[in-house]
């Protein structure tokens, strides 16, 4: 407010523009009549916790108070206290009229908050995987009465992902569970479900994302190296010390919603979800992703730790432990990458397909498939001239994979006839002697990446139904 004039707080510690809302959810925004002066204010809300500075808004010209004024505690439990015990009291035995508290607009919301608002009953916590929710709930019920907790869990397996919501009955019950609980279930206030963005917003992401694909023509063969744009961002990165796993936290100084945090990091294929996180302490934006595996995850983290949005503002991207062994998954990367690699080579140059199958022994240690799917072990092809009793189709992402490969995958579950290609199509069948052999392919093969292709297994069309389409010409 340009027109907000202040009253000065007795020489005690007065917060800067740029310190208004730190910790958020610390300033309340007060109605009250013209005539209440500021001794007034302190003397009824000093009882809540230590005030900071008080704000009573008046009139350019005048000088007369309009009835309304700020008043910013140290910490958010003690303004959410306040706003609860006083909205709706007299400050004065003369005061017929009761004053109205809130929750003071800031920067990164967009109203002034009530008792009754979502937004700060409804926390968002990291806990293990093996907590249920009577755990979740024995834990924070120390800090005041709770409506509900819910962990969040795998949609297909059931399991927990190791994050829970925890909703209290008042706000400042909540804020002290943020600022007393222990640091490691990392509380903030959680996004609300409901809240979206502006379309001018999404456009404008929108754009960026299709930026930043254009401005990658090539899959690069070695992400961990460390580019000179993101070294200059964060001089203490030590990925030697970095715990590496399938989550990631999100950093940056311009808040983001959730819609925008998953425009950037569906960039990288594999987003399994993304959570946008309230931080009671700063207005830096704070936000969950995580992959349904780690190479996606780590390409994600070398790749958009320091990309810029808006621009002129660095985001900031680093892993979240999960227990995971490092060594081992960066071992997995590496073969799984330098394999995807030479799989796209085989694939655009048949010269290089030759080189590979003939070049050597150096050649034929490479590693044939690379996969985190267990696989059956290999049988023998069945004879050619066998009655087909089923087709599988393959679509593979991003290119086929090489056919030999192929051949060694779809074997492993008995029966296979034959396995081919569609020229100029990332397409396949697969022909197999038993339909039980078939169906096992597909429910091991489907969905999975197998030398950093995903592969989509599926029944192919019977031949009856094929007779009544065009015919193919390969």
């Amino acid at each position: 407010m340009d027109e907000a004039g202040s009253s000065a707080s007795g020489g005690g510690f007065r917060p800067g523009v740029d310190s208004l809302d730190e910790p958020p959810n610390s300033r309340i925004f007060l109605v009250i009549s013209k005539y209440t002066p500021e001794s007034v204010l302190r003397e009824r809300f000093s009882p809540f916790g230590e005030i900071q500075d008080i704000w009573v808004v008046r009139d350019k010209h005048t000088k007369e108070s309009k009835g309304i004024a700020f008043v910013k505690f140290a910490r958010s439990s003690q303004a959410c206290k306040a706003m609860e015990e006083m909205h709706g009291q007299c400050l004065g035995p003369n005061d017929t009229k009761p004053i109205k508290v809130f929750i003071a607009q800031s920067r990164s919301s967009g109203s002034h908050r009530d008792v009754e608002d979502e937004e700060l009953t409804r926390i968002f916590v990291m806990i293990p995987k093996s907590y249920t929710e009577e755990d979740l709930r024995e834990k924070f019920k120390v800090y005041g009465d709770i409506e509900y907790c819910s962990i969040i869990k795998n949609k297909v397996t059931g399991e927990s992902k190791g994050l829970g919501y925890v909703r209290y009955l008042k706000p400042s019950q909540a804020a002290q569970a943020i600022e007393n609980c222990d640091r490691s279930f990392r509380a903030i206030l959680a996004e609300p479900k409901n809240k979206a963005s502006e379309s001018s917003e999404q456009d404008y992401y929108s754009n960026m994302r299709q930026e930043a694909l254009g401005h990658e023509p090539r899959i690069n063969m070695f992400p961990f190296e460390q580019q000179s744009e993101f070294s200059s961002f964060d001089k203490n990165d030590s990925r030697g010390q970095e715990a590496i796993s399938k989550r990631l936290s999100v950093v940056s100084r311009v808040p983001f919603t959730e819609e925008q945090l998953f425009s950037i990091f569906d960039i990288i294929p594999g987003l399994e979800y993304c959570e946008v996180q309230r931080d009671p302490y700063s207005n830096y934006g704070h936000g969950v992703v995580q992959y349904f595996n780690v190479a996606s995850a780590i390409y994600a983290k070398y790749k958009l730790h320091g990309f810029q949005y808006p621009p002129g503002n660095r985001i900031g991207v680093s892993f979240i432990e999960d227990g995971s062994n490092a060594t081992d998954l960066l071992r997995k990367m590496a073969t799984q990458m330098v394999a995807a690699q030479l799989a796209s080579m085989v694939c655009n140059n048949p010269n290089q397909q030759q080189f590979l199958q003939f070049g050597g022994s150096s050649g034929s240690q490479l590693p044939q498939i690379q996969t985190d799917v267990v696989l059956p072990s290999c049988k023998k092809k069945a004879p050619p001239e066998t009655p087909v009793k089923e087709r599988l189709f393959i679509v593979f992402n991003p290119h086929p994979l090489p056919l030999d490969v192929l051949e060694d995958i779809f074997c492993r579950f008995g029966n296979l006839i034959e396995v081919y290609l569609v020229s100029g199509k990332n397409v396949g069948y697969a022909k197999y002697a038993d339909r039980i052999s078939a169906n096992d392919a597909i429910a091991t093969l489907h969905g999975k990446i197998l030398n950093g292709v995903r592969l989509k297994v599926m029944l192919a069309d019977s031949p009856r139904e094929e007779s009544n389409k065009r015919q193919r010409t390969y």
